[in-house]
């Protein structure tokens, strides 16, 4: 009991002390809580998180809906799925993709990740088997 009786003095004195101080504080005009102040390392969070992460995001999205917007027949795809085939026939919402010689499959545009370029000529190098 002893011991709670002086938690709840301490804790009053303190409470009394610090309201006893506001009043002289704004009398002052200092600012006690940093306003607006305080705020600033959030901007600072959201500015960077727009020029880092959701800028770079949406170009990608418009470059993405532009080229599944100028899909023509003969252009070469890889779809999400990773299947590399030649589109045959383009509709409003989906794709007609040849993946094998006289084989079409219907894909929706929005599976399209990118075009497909040539694909360049690897070159090995085979390493000389030299048994002794």
């Amino acid at each position: 009991m002893n011991h709670l009786n002086r938690f709840l003095n301490q804790a009053l004195s303190a409470g009394a002390a610090l309201l006893a101080l506001s009043p002289q504080a704004f009398a002052a005009g200092e600012s006690v809580g940093g306003g607006i102040t305080s705020l600033i390392p959030l901007f600072l969070i959201i500015i960077i998180f727009y020029f880092l992460l959701i800028r770079p995001q949406q170009k990608r999205l418009k470059a993405h809906q532009a080229m599944i917007g100028e899909l023509k027949k003969g252009d070469k795809i890889i779809t999400a799925g990773g299947i590399i085939g030649l589109v045959h026939d383009v509709s409003e919402e989906t794709v007609r993709v040849e993946i094998a010689d006289k084989i079409r499959v219907k894909v929706k545009r929005d599976t399209i990740t990118q075009l497909a370029d040539e694909p360049t000529p690897v070159t090995s190098t085979k390493v000389a088997n030299t048994k002794k």
